[in-house]
C-alpha cells in the first residue's frame, strides 16, 4: 500500500544518528560536513524506489556541495531483500556512491518521522530542515518522466541561501516496514 511522507516542520534540526554502513563502519550526523545534507530513506524491494534509483544515483553523484546518506529502516527479517546483501546489490545496480546505512532498530526512521520509501529530507548548512518531500512528480505507472526536479529545485534554493518555497509535495512510496 502506498503512503505519503509526513511533512515534518521546516526548520527542524536533523536528528543525530549512529548507524553501520554496508561495510559495518559506524556513521553519524557529524561525519557529513558538506554545506547541504540529504537524508534519503530508501530500500531495495520497493517499486517506488526502484522507479527512481538510476536517476537518483546519477543526480546525487554530481553534487559536490551535497552530502547524501541513504538509510534503510525496513524490517529485514520479514523483507529479506532489504537485508544488507540486497542493499549491496542495489548499490551496484543503481550506481549509488553515497553511504547506505542500516537502521535495524528503526529508531532513526522514527526520529526523522520517516514514513515511506523513498522519503527525502534536505538540510542546509545549519542542519535544519529546508525541504522534505518528493524527488519529482513521477511514480511507477503515471507516465511522468523521472527528473528529480523537485529535489533539484530545493537544492538550488538552499545553495543560494534562500528558503525553499511551499508547497513541498510529499513523497509517495511503500510504507516503512515496521517491526511488530
Amino acid at each position: 500500500m502506498a503512503l505519503n511522507s509526513n511533512m515534518v516542520a521546516l526548520g527542524t534540526a536533523a536528528p543525530d544518528f549512529s548507524l553501520p554502513d554496508l561495510d559495518g563502519v559506524l556513521r553519524s550526523l557529524a561525519d557529513f560536513d558538506a554545506p547541504m545534507l540529504l537524508v534519503a530513506f530508501v530500500c531495495n524491494h520497493c517499486p517506488y524506489v526502484k522507479h527512481i534509483e538510476q536517476v537518483f544515483g546519477a543526480f546525487t553523484a554530481g553534487q559536490a556541495d551535497l552530502d547524501v546518506v541513504g538509510i534503510c529502516s525496513n524490517d529485514a527479517e520479514h523483507y529479506p531483500d532489504d537485508a544488507p546483501v540486497g542493499l549491496a546489490d542495489q548499490v551496484a545496480r543503481a550506481n549509488w556512491t553515497f553511504p547506505y546505512l542500516v537502521d535495524e532498530s528503526q529508531e532513526v526512521a522514527r526520529a526523522y518521522n520517516a514514513a515511506c520509501t523513498p522519503d527525502f529530507f534536505l538540510y542546509g548548512p545549519d542542519r535544519t530542515l529546508a525541504y522534505r518531500g518528493a524527488f519529482d512528480g513521477s511514480t511507477p505507472g503515471n507516465g511522468v518522466p523521472v527528473t528529480g526536479e523537485y529535489l533539484a529545485g530545493a537544492i538550488e534554493q538552499v545553495r543560494q541561501g534562500e528558503p525553499v518555497p511551499e508547497p513541498h509535495f510529499p513523497s509517495t512510496g511503500c510504507g516503512i516496514k515496521w517491526r511488530a
